[in-house]
């Protein structure tokens, strides 16, 4: 009940504020896993995505951003974020496992394949981890793009500002091939991010992504 008033308020402040434009909804089963890929251009991404629909999404986070900055801290309360410590050993498979965990119990599961935001607005090579567990779960990945946010919270400012943004879902992706293969898992990431590139039109870039600290 907290989360759904929760959702219903931030829902409004979404639409109000940032006149938001969401593109396939329906495509966000009603029941049931899924895992929503999507590009990464503001620390409020994890934000604005929950705030749009109907069910509730669990992303991954940093355990940094649970005792950051009372933005961070807002959002990772708000979606119910799973902490990890990205400087141990281990951490992308415990992240990993955690994600196939939600996934496995039915619900839905946000992820950001490039693994780091854009720091330039174009769209970089993504990481393996969305492939094994749709190879591992079997849930469908929905590409995601996220449009404008990066004006909304650039990186220094601390107020957001009031620009429109624009949130696009494609259809549902299914993939079969073996969790443990190399190929395959590259195989699979690069179709979602080819998902994605087409609904955002980001440049694409076939490396990876440098991390930041306020990533």
């Amino acid at each position: 009940m907290l989360y759904r008033l929760a959702r219903i308020a931030s829902a409004s402040a979404v639409h109000v504020l940032w006149r938001a434009k969401v593109d396939g909804r329906d495509h966000v089963p009603d029941t049931g896993p899924a895992i929503l890929a999507s590009n990464h251009l503001s620390i409020l991404d994890s934000f604005f995505l929950p705030a749009v629909l109907p069910r509730q999404v669990t992303f991954v986070a940093k355990s940094e951003y649970f005792s950051g900055s009372p933005v961070s801290r807002a959002i990772m309360r708000f979606n119910g974020n799973l902490p990890i410590d990205r400087d141990s050993a281990g951490a992308a498979q415990a992240m990993l496992d955690a994600a196939a965990g939600v996934l496995k119990g039915g619900d839905l599961f946000g992820i950001y394949p490039e693994g780091t935001r854009s720091a330039d607005g174009r769209l970089y090579k993504g990481k393996i981890g969305v492939a094994w567990l749709a190879l591992t779960t079997g849930a469908p990945v929905l590409p995601v793009a996220m449009i404008g946010t990066d004006r909304v919270l650039p990186p220094g400012r601390s107020v957001p500002r009031l620009t429109r943004i624009t949130i696009k879902i494609g259809e549902p992706m299914t993939f079969a091939g073996d969790p443990a293969s190399a190929r395959d898992r590259r195989r699979v990431t690069d179709d979602v991010m080819a998902a994605i590139q087409r609904l955002s039109g980001q440049e694409y870039v076939p490396q990876y992504g440098k991390s930041t600290r306020s990533d």
